[in-house]
């Protein structure tokens, strides 16, 4: 099942797939799914948790751009301002979404643990791990937010003085140079610490308060979330197109 050209599409189709891809940003999801662009390739009407799973996203120079749920997904694909990036041992493919529509009535009859599954009125389509934008070839800006998720993420929610692993209601964000001492809100000076811990050690330094960090706390070069979510098998594809060179974009 080959995949349709791009040069076999009409020239205004492709014209709109490129302005489709370059807006990105601007496309509301909410506003989109169900209408007349998704109904042509299948209405999404019965949809399940699949449409929660996530797709990592390059630019037409195979660069990772961004993470997005799988619902925005299959709107980019459902535009044609986007292609599916199947990959495996080494190797890829690119399908559009009619053909990749076709390709998953295989996948779910002989491989349907390998993926998350939508159903649509017609069909079950499998959720594409990749996606890669036709016209768009930009990347974000190199940020990795800091906030409460990030940094719990960046420490494996494991409390930074004690060592022990914990739940995220269990947990507290210590500053190491405590407030009181200047101490700033920085990747640097923040870290996981349990509540028994983060008492212990009050408003002092570690060294005032005869504690030790177990590791050092540093600025993460992407995401911390990536490096959790690729631990997972099913995302294993991802580690082909991350390059900590360029990727440092939070998940969306």
């Amino acid at each position: 099942m080959a995949r349709r050209s791009k040069n076999q599409r009409p020239k205004k189709a492709r014209k709109t797939a490129r302005k489709n891809a370059g807006a990105v940003d601007q496309i509301n999801d909410d506003d989109i799914f169900g209408t007349g662009v998704l109904s042509a390739s299948g209405a999404l009407s019965q949809v399940n948790d699949g449409l929660g799973a996530k797709v990592l996203v390059l630019n037409r120079n195979y660069l990772a751009s961004r993470v997005v749920s799988a619902k925005r997904a299959f709107i980019l694909l459902a535009r044609e301002a986007a292609e599916v990036i199947d990959a495996d041992d080494g190797s890829f493919a690119n399908y559009d979404f009619a053909t990749w529509a076709e390709l998953s009535v295989l996948q779910r009859e002989f491989e349907p643990d390998n993926y998350d599954w939508v159903k649509t009125v017609r069909f079950d389509i499998a959720v594409p791990r990749i996606i890669r934008l036709t016209g768009y070839d930009k990347l974000p800006k190199q940020h990795v937010k800091l906030n409460r998720r990030n940094l719990f993420a960046r420490d494996h929610s494991t409390c930074q003085y004690c060592g022990h692993r914990f739940p995220s209601a269990d947990l507290s964000i210590d500053h190491v140079i405590p407030r009181t001492q200047n101490g700033p809100d920085t990747w640097e000076n923040l870290v996981c610490a349990c509540v028994r811990c983060n008492s212990r050690k009050g408003g002092r330094t570690p060294s005032q308060a005869n504690m030790r960090l177990i590791c050092k706390p540093i600025k993460p070069k992407r995401n911390p979330l990536i490096s959790v979510r690729l631990t997972n098998e099913k995302y294993a594809s991802w580690k082909a197109f991350l390059d900590e060179a360029y990727w440092s974009v939070e998940l969306r």
